[in-house]
């Protein structure tokens, strides 16, 4: 599964470096994802959203049981 999320954030990654940020996979544990936002997107006050509404519903339709996704400092 990790290489799955992986591939997933690999092509997503280009959108947000687009911004000037990034997202770094950081663990799994269970089905919930751990990501550190970087760059822009981690003093970004639209990060949460960008979490939830892009990295997030793009990671579950791309990897099965993918459940939730989190952002770690």
């Amino acid at each position: 599964m990790k290489e799955l999320v992986q591939a997933a954030l690999d092509k997503i990654r280009p959108a947000l470096q687009t911004d000037g940020g990034d997202v770094e996979l950081v663990e799994l544990d269970g089905n919930v994802v751990k990501v550190r936002l970087q760059g822009a997107c981690k003093g970004c006050p639209m990060a949460q959203q960008t979490l939830k509404n892009g990295i997030e519903k793009f990671l579950i339709k791309e990897v099965p049981n993918v459940e939730r996704v989190e952002a770690v400092s």
